[in-house]
Order: structure tokens, then sequence, then C-alpha cells
């Protein structure tokens, strides 16, 4: 058999041997009497067990004193035959393999009969491994979403929607209607019913706008009500548990709405408690006040007033105006009843519930009205159902967040946007990260409509979209969500290839709009470059008004733009909470700008414990550095690639070895790509010598052109001070990434073996001939 086989090496065999192997082969009847062994018998047994019941002997073996996650790490190796991301930061092998093998066996990549340990007859490999699933990755077609909503998988979608945090969608292609209801069933039960709570969707060049609007608004929580949304045959079960509860309480309310109609009949048309009242509050929500800068006359008058027919699906009246809607009481929602859709009838209110589809099967048709505009301008109408005119829906909303937006003042051709009144509010998730999708006005509309009410969000990422001009309408929504007496939002990380405006101009309206931010990245590769000439004096940006804000880190990656302080001083100001400060790819436009920025610093943020320096060139601004190591108020100092040593000589290194020995309150300093070189990392050791007060506890000398024996040097020169202050430093961790190590590797293995004595050391295997080889075929 094959536990045999794997114990075949072993000559001789012994008792113990052949025992554990027969046990291994009768677990299923021998189970209970094998979790009570002893531990030393436990331990040599596991080894020989299928991953089924390795996974569950782990009460039995923690209980016995015997840790089971070398057998999981063996098993990785065995299997994955990878070295997976940031393996040193792994603390449990189990979830890893067990996560990592329900991905595969779901998408076909890893055959379970390859392996014995893989296969048993009495467990399902994606049933077994479910309750250890934190992160799925969904690609391609969405067979994972198929196979996962199959009626065989009922039992795995439960376990997932208990055991998921994240999902993600990669290289997603667009899909046919049966696949796109599997995907809604999947989002129903793991973000409305489950415990998801971040969204990530990346790698899509070209993005079906109904899939991706239909993926971004069930993360929102929008969705219709779950007796129309079956599955296999049979309304959600979830749902309909809430409509118990709703439908008493509606039957309660039903005759104070009955009342109130009654005394406001005169005032704008029948106003019963009609679902279409009901829905008209709900889409309140998204139209309440916005930001006057942000307004856009001429999208507001295309938007608010919209003629009303007075006829609905119900035979009621058209809901009240905006105005009324934001100050009539309360309306509980009635969200299961089944409206007969007007046929062949224009609905030119839009504020009137659309009402569900004859065919119920039509989800897509349900939630969106998808108005593509051809060269004329004209409204493709082709997804429409019923032939009903659709191009009112397709409008913008009245008080949309995006009226600030030029390609607002288009009455069609919102690709996307989708009718929310006709949607019922469920959970949704707090985290959402959109990583190289392009995001064109039609779809940063719909999103921003989204974002205004998305009162569960606190991260929301956008990295490589495409933005330009469409930032504002996203700010319009984070606008109003951030006016919402529930709102959590607390981090917006923004990231392009190019920037629309200056960076700094860009911060200083994100913390106008989002002041209880506590987060904040902006980070661009290239100036736009259509800006031209635009000057960069300009008198408002010094005198622009920040309100206080919550903001606790700062990063900006700018685009090769000058850092200019004065531009800068009205966020620090606004920014008394500020611990980190991160500047990436500026340059300094005079020598005193470096010491402008420090004194502005020490004056305005009095909180900042970490400050980081990336690609920005140092080497003629010593003082400044000195000054920054000597700060008692920082805790972690990072002066990454900024050519410290170009143009130093060899006091200025002393001064800074001094500087940081004499500085008590520095945990962490980081010099990647500052060619420290063999001999600089061999002076960094005397950081740590007998006469030092030093705290530090963490180094980064990463891509640093260390060799082996300057590595060699480094360490016995450490141990030796070690020696001399009786076995006690501080330090703790060192980071060597991308050095020269692999040009002697026998001296680099004894080097970091007798460095693992001393602290934690994290490298690669780094090929620095291929990279330099790299280099020279892109000079």
């Amino acid at each position: 058999s094959a536990p045999e086989a794997a114990m075949a090496a072993e000559r001789p065999r012994s008792l113990f041997a052949l025992s554990a192997a027969a046990v291994s082969r009768s677990m299923a009847a021998l189970e209970r009497d094998v979790w009570a062994l002893p531990g030393h018998l436990l331990r040599g047994l596991l080894p020989l067990l299928t991953i089924f019941h390795l996974e569950r002997a782990e009460d039995a073996a923690r209980r016995a004193g015997v840790s089971t996650q070398p057998i999981w790490r063996k098993l990785w190796d065995d299997v994955m035959k990878t070295r997976p991301p940031n393996s040193e930061s792994i603390t449990c092998w189990r979830k890893k393999f067990l996560e990592t093998f329900f991905s595969n066996v779901l998408h076909g990549v890893l055959d379970v009969s390859s392996d014995w340990r893989l296969n048993d007859r009495h467990f399902s490999p994606l049933l077994h491994s479910s309750p250890h699933v934190s992160q799925l990755t969904l690609c391609n077609m969405l067979q994972g979403a198929v196979e996962l909503t199959a009626e065989h998988n009922h039992k795995v979608l439960e376990n997932l929607a208990s055991s998921l945090r994240i999902l993600k969608f990669q290289h997603l292609l667009s899909c046919d209607q049966p696949i796109r209801r599997s995907l809604v069933l999947l989002l129903h039960r793991l973000i409305h019913h489950g415990s998801v709570s971040q969204v990530s969707m990346c790698s899509w060049p070209v993005p079906d706008t109904v899939l991706l609007v239909l993926i971004l608004s069930m993360s929102a929580g929008f969705w219709r009500s779950g007796n129309t949304l079956a599955y296999h045959g049979s309304p959600c079960g979830l749902c309909r548990e809430e409509d118990k509860a709703q439908s008493q309480e509606s039957a309660q309310e039903g005759a104070e709405r009955g009342c109130n109609a009654e005394q406001e009949g005169s005032g704008g048309g029948n106003q019963k408690g009609s679902p279409e009242e009901t829905e008209a509050r709900m889409n309140s929500v998204l139209s309440g006040p916005r930001s006057p800068p942000l307004r856009n006359p001429a999208c507001e008058e295309t938007s608010s007033e919209v003629p009303c027919d007075h006829t609905s699906t119900q035979g009621g009246s058209c809901p009240r105006s905006s105005s009324e809607q934001l100050s009539c009481p309360p309306v509980p929602r009635k969200t299961r009843r089944r409206l007969k859709p007007a046929v062949g009838r224009k609905r030119r209110c839009l504020r009137r519930s659309r009402g569900h589809y004859a065919d119920p099967e039509d989800l897509y048709d349900f939630v969106f009205t998808v108005a593509r505009e051809d060269n004329s301008g004209l409204l493709d109408k082709t997804r429409t159902t019923e032939g009903e005119n659709t191009e009112n829906w397709t409008s913008s909303f009245p008080g949309s967040p995006c009226t600030g937006h030029a390609g607002c003042k288009k009455r069609g051709g919102p690709a996307g946007i989708f009718s929310l009144k006709a949607a019922h509010r469920f959970r949704s998730v707090s985290t959402l990260e959109l990583f190289s999708i392009p995001l064109n006005g039609e779809t940063c509309r719909a999103l921003s409509n989204l974002l205004s009410s998305w009162v569960s969000l606190e991260n929301l990422v956008l990295s490589y979209n495409g933005l330009h001009a469409n930032i504002s309408c996203i700010l319009s929504g984070l606008r109003a969500l951030s006016r919402h007496p529930e709102c959590r939002f607390r981090v917006l990380r923004v990231s392009d290839m190019f920037s629309h405006m200056p960076c700094m101009e860009l911060v200083r309206c994100v913390l106008s709009a989002l002041p209880q931010l506590h987060t904040l990245s902006v980070s661009f590769d290239l100036k736009n470059h259509l800006e031209g000439s635009r000057p960069e004096e300009n008198p408002s940006c010094s005198e622009a008004e920040i309100p206080e804000s919550c903001l606790e880190v700062l990063e900006i990656r700018f685009p090769r733009e000058p850092l200019h302080t004065v531009f800068l001083l009205p966020v620090l100001k606004a920014s008394k909470s500020l611990q980190q400060l991160s500047l990436d790819s500026a340059t300094l436009p005079c020598p005193e700008e470096l010491g402008l920025l420090l004194e502005v610093l020490k004056e305005c943020t009095p909180n900042l414990k970490k400050l980081s320096f990336h690609d920005v060139n140092l080497a003629e601004h010593q003082k400044e550095v000195l000054l920054l190591l000597q700060d008692p108020g920082l805790q972690e100092i990072t002066f990454s690639f900024c050519r410290l040593f170009e143009s130093s000589t060899a006091e200025f290194l002393s001064e800074i070895i001094n500087t940081v020995k004499r500085n008590s309150s520095l945990r962490s300093l980081k010099l990647p790509g500052n060619r420290l070189g063999n001999h600089r990392l061999i002076a960094l050791a005397d950081i740590f010598s007998e006469d030092s007060s030093s705290s530090l506890c963490q180094l980064d000398v990463s891509s640093n052109c260390i060799k082996p024996d300057g590595l060699l040097e480094f360490t016995k020169k450490l141990e030796g001070h070690i020696q001399q202050r009786g076995g006690q430093i501080p330090f703790t961790h060192l980071r060597l990434f991308q050095n020269w190590l692999d040009q002697d590797a026998e001296t680099a293995q004894e080097a970091l073996r007798r460095l693992k004595a001393v602290c934690s050391v994290v490298n690669d295997s780094w090929d620095s001939s291929q990279a330099f080889a790299d280099y020279i075929s892109v000079m």
C-alpha cells in the first residue's frame, strides 16, 4: 500500500513501523483509539496519515504535546513544490496547505490521485479543506463560481460563508448568463449572508462593464429581494427568514401608512404606502446633499427636473420629489412584493421602481439597464426587456455624487449604471481593491453612486485604473459617504500611471473632502503630458484652508515633481495626528528645501514616528540626514535609494554611526540601495559597540552590493561587540535582499549561519549575474 511504500526505504523495518502502517490503513475504524495514544507513538504515526486524518488529528496532537507543523511543511514541499511568498511570516502551515489545496483542486490544477496522502474515498477534498479557506481567488471564466454553486457542493459553500474573508477576482473574461447567475448566487451567499470582508479585482485590461458593476454592486450590499433569488429552484432560505420578521413589521405599519397617505392626499397625488415610495426612500440615501464645489449645474438641470406620467407599475402615482423624500418619515420597506411590469409603457420618472422582470432567471436585466453609446450618441436598447424605454434610467440620479464631471452632462451613455431603487440592501464588505482595471466615466459614476452610501467601507484601493479627471467623480461619492453618521471610511490608496493634477493639489482635495481619513496614499509614475507647462507657483496653494484631519499615515509618490514645502505646509498643519510620512521620487528644487521641510515637520507634526525617503537624491544633504538621525521623536527612518554616499567622505559614515549610537529612541534604520558595499557594512557593526546607547532593533541593508566575505566580517565584528556587552544587544532583525551573496555560496552560508544565531535574517536567493544582465539590457 501507499503508506508501506513510503516506509520501504527505511530498513530494517521495525515492529512499530509495520504496526503504524497497518493502523494508517484502518483509520476509519481505529480513529478514536489512535487519538488516545501517548505522544511518542502519535508522533511516529502522524506522518503516515492522509491529509484528511492528519487534519482531524490536530486536537489530539495538541493534547499530547506534538506539533504537526513540520509534517504540513513537508507536505507543502512534496506536493506544491514551490516556495510560497513571505514564507517566513507563515505561522500555520496546516492552514496554508489546506487553503492552497482547496484552490488547486477547485481550479483543476492539482490531481488528488497524484499522491496517496491526498486521496481518501471517505473524504471530499473540497468539503474537508473548505473550513480552512480564508482567501479565495476566482479566475478567467469563473469556473470556480459554477462549481461552488453546484448542488453537490452546497455544504462547501456553507463552510466558505463562515470561513472566507477575502474574495479575489483575477484575469476575468466576459461570461454568459448561466455563469453570471452562478456568480450572483455565490456573492449573495458569501457577502450578503457570509463573512467576506474584502473584495479585490485585478488584471482586467478590457473589463466587461456589466460584470464589473455586478460585482461592485453586490459587494456594496445591493441586490434584489431574496424571494426571487432562487437557489436550485428554491428562494434563499436566509432571506426568507428575514422576510418573516419584516412582514410582521410591515403589517403593523400598513395602517399607519394608509392614514398618512389620506392626510397628504391633496399634496402631490395619491400618497399611499406603495412599493415605489418605499424604494424612493431607499434611493434617497444615494441622493442626499452634495458638496457645492463639486456640483455641476448642467448635470443638475438634466437630472433633477424629470417629467412624470403619474402612472406606476401598480397603478399608483409617482413618488414625491427628492426634497419630500428626504423629509418624509421613515417607511419600512416591503421588499418582497412581485410587481407586474407595464409592458410597452414608457417610464419617465427617475424615482419610480422598475419592478421585477417577468423572467425571474434574467438576473442581469433585473438590476442593470446598460446604455451603450454609438457614434451618433443614440442609446443601444438591446439589453432592455419588454420594449421599455431606458433613457431616463441611465441618466444621472438627482443629486448624484458624480455631479462635477464633464461626462455627467450627457443624458445617455453611462453603461452599467443601475437602478438602486429596485434593490434591497444586504451586508456589504469593508475593503474594496481594484488593480489594473481601467475605469471609464460610466463605471466611475456607477462606483461613485455606490460609494456614497457604502457605510461599511473602511478601505478603498484604486491602482492603475486610468482615472484621470474621473478622480473627481470618485471623490464626490466619498465626500457624500463621509457625511453619513455611520461612515467608517478610513483608508484611501490611489496610484496610477499619469497624474491628472499635481500630487499636493490632489492630497489637499482629498483631505478637504475626507477629514476623517487615517491613511492616505497617493502614487503616480509620470506627469500628465497634457498638463504642459502648468506653473508650479499657485498662490492659492499655500493659502488653502484644510479642516483639521485625523490623518495618521501619509504616503506620496511624486511623478518627479519638485517637492515644495510651502505646498505641503497646509497639509501638515491640518494633520496634527500624523505618525508616518513617506515621500517618494520627489526632487528638491533648491538646497534649502530639505532643511525647511525638517523645520516644518518639527513644528507641525509632534507625533511623527516614522519618516521615509525613497528615490530622493540626498547626496548633497548630509547635514539634514544627520539632523534626522538624531531626532529623539523618530523611531523608524528610511533612506531608500537616496544616494547617501555618492559624494561623501569617510567622516560622513563615522558621523552617521556616532549619531545612531547616541540616539536611544531610534528602533529601525533602513538603508537599501545606497551602495554601502563591504567596508561600510562592516563599519555599521560599531553601532552596537560597548559604548553605544542605541536601541536599534532592525537594520535593512538590501541592494547594497554586499559580498559574502564582507557579510562574514560584519558578523564576526558583531559577535565581538555582543561578547563585550555580556551577550545582550537590542539588535533582532537584519534584511539582506538582493545582495551579491551568490558569488561565494560557502562563505555566504557560514555568515548566515552565524548571523542567525544572533538575530533574525531575511534574505533571498538572488541571482546577481542575471540582474546585472537585465540592467545592461535596458541601458
